[in-house]
């Protein structure tokens, strides 16, 4: 049995790609009116409307029963995860973290967060390239499986693999996290880019940057450079940075044009960035892409003043 805490898009649709393999899949909801619609219509049609659910997939209001199982995939964004772990109290199974970002009130990643609350737990990460209708349609994906333990990791890699959801592994969790994190503040970068007009020359400039900026971040966290070259982090930076169905992307988008945005939607790379320049200040850390996306969500600084800042920065060797 594979458990899944949290019934958002994502977390939906990797339910449904392991039911689909005929294994029982247990996913539980903090609505009730939503798990009551789920159970009534066998789909989310809240957050993943036309993608039906497989006969093992059962939908859960006691968080106690999707414990047990081979795995339990933690798929709540990482600002509410804290509270939501927290209702499992002390269990066996392995906790995966299907969430990208940086607890703002702590600069912990997913995993760190996990350890934080259930210390006795293992913790593990699923992370890269990934759009939840994708998954749940059965679109080829790729992902990273990070886990310090190598033998759970190993595990985990066969029980959570299905044959259009390939997993690779590794144990460098800080990688993994950092790259999935910090590529939703340079999606936010690239939204804005392209939202202001200034066309894919520069999009793909602050790209590059970008992925400059999460290795130098990486180096000094102690994650490894082929993890942040791969899915997790280099992967991950194309799809979000390029595709109008990243929210990240969406977000930045519509802070070039100067227009709204649903507060209702989850953007991580909001909150990742304001943890990462907290960070920054105190390790007196040069990021300034993080620093521009900060300013700009926080309204201090203008497009044209964030273009002008960044052109005219000491020159330098690439």
């Amino acid at each position: 049995m594979i458990g899944i805490l949290g019934a958002g898009a994502f977390g939906t649709a990797l339910a449904i790609a392991l039911a689909k393999t005929g294994q029982s899949v247990r996913m539980w909801c903090r609505n009730p009116d939503q798990a009551r619609e789920m159970v009534e219509h066998r789909q989310n049609t809240t957050y993943l409307p036309g993608a039906p659910f497989p006969d093992s997939l059962a939908i859960e209001q006691d968080v106690r029963s999707i414990l047990g199982g081979t795995a339990l995939l933690v798929a709540v964004p990482v600002q509410s995860m804290r509270s939501a772990v927290a209702q499992i109290g002390a269990t066996d199974t392995p906790l995966v973290a299907c969430c990208k970002g940086i607890e703002l009130s702590s600069g912990l990643g997913p995993t760190g967060v996990l350890a934080d609350v259930l210390p006795a737990a293992t913790s593990a990460i699923l992370t890269g390239p990934s759009f939840a209708a994708d998954i749940a349609i059965g679109r080829p994906t790729a992902l990273t499986l990070a886990c310090t333990d190598a033998q759970i990791g190993e595990i985990l890699q066969t029980a959570l693999t299905t044959p259009t959801l390939r997993l690779y592994r590794t144990t460098d969790t800080q990688g993994a996290e950092l790259g999935g994190a910090l590529k939703n503040v340079m999606a936010i970068a690239c939204g804005a880019v392209i939202g202001a007009g200034l066309g894919d020359s520069a999009r793909a400039a602050t790209m590059t940057r970008g992925f400059a900026e999460m290795q130098r971040i990486g180096t000094i966290f102690g994650a490894r450079p082929d993890t942040l070259a791969g899915l997790s982090g280099l992967g991950d930076l194309a799809l979000t940075c390029t595709s109008d169905l990243s929210r990240n992307y969406r977000f930045g988008l519509a802070l070039g044009q100067g227009a709204p945005f649903d507060p209702a939607i989850t953007v991580e790379g909001v909150a990742t960035a304001r943890a990462m320049q907290q960070i920054a200040q105190r390790r007196g850390l040069d990021l300034p892409i993080t620093d521009t996306v900060t300013r700009l969500v926080e309204g201090s600084t203008t497009i044209t003043d964030a273009i002008e800042r960044l052109m005219t920065r000491p020159l330098k060797e690439e």
